[in-house]
């Protein structure tokens, strides 16, 4: 398995975090099971977050550009940048515990990776799955260079809004479409003079190359093979009859311009259209007459539509709800573009891929995101992979230039003038042999532009392992077992290494994808440190100051209006900063956040609540320790525990149960199963019950012979049946060992920390592992002690227990211990109250325990509880509280719980509660109803109780 490698652009995440702690369980589970894992780690170059990154402290620190340094010199200050910053990544996973086969870290721009591109880039050339041509890409004005689709943000906006965009000190409109009209060439008498269009981008209209209506259209049906005049250029643009245009968008007439929008480049192609660029790489218009040559495009949008009602041609302005592409780097605004790109065929690639999972050799889980993969490779468009950077792997893509009078010089959009070499020498005998020539000819130019970022990490897989070398690594270790990574790449990296495996290698990348959910903040947001609500996992494990976040905020690269309102998103999120959790604690936590689905709304408040479960293991281990002793000795391997009481039946029991949920759900990658099935063995069963249970034995320090069953209302010396329980001392004892040893072993692979500090004191066999993650993982074949009839009777006791310590909650007793009437209508179940009174003593925190004959009443003065259909628990309070004192502290309960209700209902019934509020908090708020109702019903049952009791 590969960790999906971080970009080497700052400092981890929680996302990050989350891939770190869910590999990291996987990988010690496996190793604990005996199997040979490798764990192989790896970091990013990250060509535009890293470039933009250098770049904005180049003009921060220096006050110049990279164009100003120079391409060597700009490259060098990032090698120096990476060198700085980069290690920072490795150290942070080792803080996660993240055990990693260190040795193997790679970098996507160290030697033995940048041979890999660039043996992909020549094979992939050489089958024709590469290409070079000239189609509409996401260009970013001010990064001057195309970009992924993953980094496109798409703004949605309603209708007209300004924008901030960078390098206009005016914000600009969008969200509105713009109609004016277009001169009709020729326009007889009684015809309309004119074509009316409309657009949302007035500024391309200095490259329209024609008028495009529908074939079917009857207001157009006599503009066939007509043209109409460009106001500005003068020139002829032809009315097209295309299906493709909707008759009722607009006027049922669009502008194509075939240089700056997708459809429009295809509609161009079609009829054979030219494709005049009027908007340069920086954002400023080109090949276009005065005044607005050189212009910036959204001034030059404001000029064109003064111009056009200075014409008489301006036809109005009306609200359009649009998508605005965004930059994620830079924050512009997007500018489809046609320039000549390399693009990877990716059509036959798809069909693979997609054949792999439809025939189940490759499998992904949750199995639902099949849907979505399937939908995007049947529906695969080419892959655009150059980029007009600096920072990255060059493209090996070299242009031919021949002296040779018989061959006529190439323009770059000819692919025939480019070949590809691993190195200068290959690509210029590829040219001598295409071109006929003698290598002493060819003159080559190489590719200014770098490979997109997702290239190189589509070979990651196996470009670790030194391919295209067959190395005893790439034959041991490829294909990989498992890629785990987030959902929302499933495409950009995913999708890509299976493509680029099979094309490569022939071989699957790997058998089974896990995808985890996305982490999101605890409000359902999107993490943007211009939201301050990106929360570095170390702030999580040490804690942090408010004021800190701050800190860590103006050492960012954040604008001032950006920084303000990140600011007050920690103020309102932190107000007390972030509280020291610990690494354990967020380990368990994101693993068990997996349940949330497709986001995870991460509450720090909740990763707090795990820390004082590393408490209550501590607590709990410590506790088990001081019970054995310094000198204690585990019992042989296989030889018998003498008798077995109720408690160590049970909680042997529940621990088999633990062991085979836990397998189980980490073999099918059901990691809330497993977090819930180790957190309520340690927290539900072997804490809060089974120590509770033979403390009395321990204190004692002997075999326990407990009193029988007390009779009589207040416990005298009536006999009962004897009780049949009897603690014994060694069988509890060998059973604590088994809990914690097995326990800790359960919770190694998500706890690594805490389970190693606690191993390392238990008393073990000579022969036992020197660490914790060298243990064998508990399986069931070893711990078969499931037990149906202990734990049966140990929930008809646990359901008593629980009643009593109600009873006693409700009446405020602490340290007083009543004595219990219980009531069983079956003799069986009275016999089984009765065999387990010392058990039933230490769970309800009373005193005696009496059996009650069939037709036996309580005595007078009880509180009644139901525990069951099987049981029902009189505790007796004559004596006990004092009614008028108790009676004066329920009015104040009751009091204080009425005005609770009374705020919660009229909040929920406040307007517009059912769409304002987000669905977590309504459930959250309608549990908090339920459990006040219940807790008022009880206070009101106690008060009559104390009635009668006056």
């Amino acid at each position: 398995m590969c960790l999906p490698p971080p970009n080497v652009t700052g400092t981890l995440h929680l996302g990050h975090a989350l891939t770190a702690a869910i590999q990291d369980t996987l990988t010690r589970w496996h190793r604990m099971r005996g199997l040979t894992t490798l764990w192989a780690p790896g970091c990013d170059h990250a060509g535009i977050a890293t470039q933009v990154v250098v770049e904005r402290r180049l003009q921060r620190s220096r006050g110049v550009t990279r164009h100003q340094l120079g391409r060597e010199a700009f490259l060098a200050e990032v090698w120096r940048w990476k060198e700085e910053k980069g290690d920072r990544i490795y150290q942070q996973l080792r803080r996660l515990g993240a055990s990693m086969d260190w040795d193997r870290a790679c970098f996507t721009m160290d030697p033995k990776m940048s041979r890999a591109v660039t043996e992909a880039f020549v094979r992939l050339h050489e089958k024709g799955l590469i290409y070079r041509s000239r189609r509409i890409v996401h260009w970013s004005c001010a990064l001057r260079s195309a970009i992924s689709d993953i980094e496109v943000e798409k703004k949605e906006l309603g209708g007209r809004t300004l924008l901030r965009v960078p390098g206009y000190e005016e914000p600009v409109e969008f969200g509105v479409l713009v109609s004016f009209a277009y001169p009709l060439e020729g326009a007889g008498p009684g015809e309309p003079p004119e074509v009316v269009v409309a657009t949302t981008r007035l500024e391309t209209m200095l490259g329209d190359e024609g008028v495009a209506v529908h074939p079917e259209d009857p207001r157009y049906q006599h503009l066939r093979g007509r043209y109409v005049l460009h106001p500005l250029t003068g020139r002829r643009l032809p009315v097209l009859h295309d299906p493709f245009v909707d008759p009722q968008f607009g006027t049922g007439a669009v502008k194509i311009t075939p240089a700056h929008d997708a459809a429009d480049f295809e509609v161009g192609r079609r009829h054979g259209l030219s494709v005049s660029e009027v908007i340069g790489e920086d954002g400023t218009m080109v090949n276009v007459p005065p005044p607005f040559q050189g212009m910036p495009r959204f001034q030059a949008r404001r000029t064109l539509m003064d111009t056009l009602k200075a014409l008489g041609l301006f036809r109005g302005v009306t609200e359009n709800p649009m998508v605005v592409p965004v930059c994620s780097r830079s924050k512009d605004i997007l500018e489809p573009r046609a320039v000549p790109q390399w693009f990877v065929r990716c059509g036959a690639l798809a069909e693979a891929a997609a054949g792999a999972v439809r025939s189940g050799e490759l499998r992904l889980h949750p199995p639902g995101h099949a849907r979505t993969w399937f939908t995007w490779m049947d529906n695969i468009r080419d892959w655009c992979i150059s980029r007009q950077l600096w920072w990255g792997h060059r493209i090996p893509a070299y242009f031919v230039t021949i002296s040779d009078p018989r061959v006529p010089p190439g323009e770059e959009e000819d692919e025939r003038f480019w070949v590809s070499g691993r190195t200068e020498d290959e690509a210029r005998s590829k040219a001598a042999a295409t071109f006929s020539v003698t290598p002493a000819a060819v003159s080559l130019r190489q590719d200014q532009d770098v490979l997109d970022t997702w290239f190189s990490s589509g070979l990651f897989p196996f470009s670790i392992f030194g391919w295209p070398e067959q190395t005893p690594d790439l034959e041991r270790f490829y294909p990989g077992s498992l890629l785990e990574t987030g959902h929302d790449i499933l495409f950009f990296w995913v999708a890509r290494m299976v493509m680029l495996g099979l094309a490569l290698t022939g071989q699957l990348p790997f058998r089974q994808v896990y995808l985890h959910a996305i982490v999101r903040d605890a409000h359902g947001r999107k993490m943007s440190k211009s939201l301050g609500n990106v929360i570095d996992p170390l702030d999580v494990i040490t804690g942090t100051s408010l004021q800190e976040l701050h800190l860590q905020l103006e050492n960012s690269n954040l604008e001032p209006a950006e920084l303000e309102r990140a600011r007050e998103g920690q103020k309102r999120d932190f107000p007390e900063g972030i509280p020291e959790c610990g690494t354990d604690a967020l380990r368990f936590a994101l693993c068990a956040y997996t349940a949330q689905g497709r986001d995870i709304n991460l509450d720090v408040g909740r990763v707090l609540g795990y820390r004082h479960f590393c408490n209550k293991v501590w607590n709990g281990a410590r506790f088990v320790l001081r019970a054995l002793g310094e000198g204690y000795r585990p019992p042989p391997d296989g030889q018998p525990v003498s008798r077995l009481s109720l408690a160590e039946r049970w909680v042997r029991s529940r621990l088999s149960r633990a062991v085979r949920s836990c397998g189980d759900a980490l073999g099918t990658f059901d990691f809330p199963a497993a977090t819930t099935a180790v957190h309520s063995f340690w927290v539900y069963e072997l804490c809060d019950v089974y120590l509770e249970c033979v403390k009395p034995i321990l204190a004692r320090g002997t075999p326990t012979h407990p009193e029988g069953v007390s009779g009589g209302p207040d416990g005298g010396d009536e006999e009962e049946e004897e009780e049949e329980e009897k603690g014994d001392l060694e069988a509890v004892r060998a059973t604590l060992l088994t809990c914690l040893e097995a326990g800790l072993r359960l919770l190694s692979p998500f706890m690594p920390f805490l389970t190693e500090e606690l191993w390392q004191r238990l008393p073990r066999a000579p022969q036992a592992p020197p660490s914790i993650c060298l243990a064998p993982y508990p399986e069931p074949p070893q711990f078969c002690w499931e037990d149906e009839e202990a734990e049966g009777s140990m929930e008809f006791l646990l359901s008593i227990g629980r009643a009593l310590r109600q009873l006693r909650g409700a009446h405020g007793l602490t340290r007083q211990r009543p004595p219990c009437f219980l009531q069983c209508p079956d003799p069986l179940w009275g016999s089984r109250a009765c065999r387990g009174a010392a058990l039933l003593r230490v769970l309800g925190g009373v005193g005696s325990v009496r059996i009650l004959g069939v037709s036996e009443e309580p005595p007078q003065g009880c509180a009644v509880a139901v525990a069951s259909e099987r049981c029902t628990a009189h505790l007796r309070l004559q004596g006990v509280v004092d009614p008028p004192s108790e009676l004066s502290r329920l009015g104040v309960r009751r009091r204080e719980i009425w005005g609770a209700l009374e705020r919660l209902r009229e909040r929920r019934g406040g307007p517009g509660y059912p769409q304002k509020v987000p669905p977590q908090v309504q459930e959250a708020d309608a549990a908090k109803l339920a459990q006040l109702e219940s807790e008022l019903q009880n206070v009101l049952e106690a008060e009559e109780l104390m009635k009668k009791m006056l």
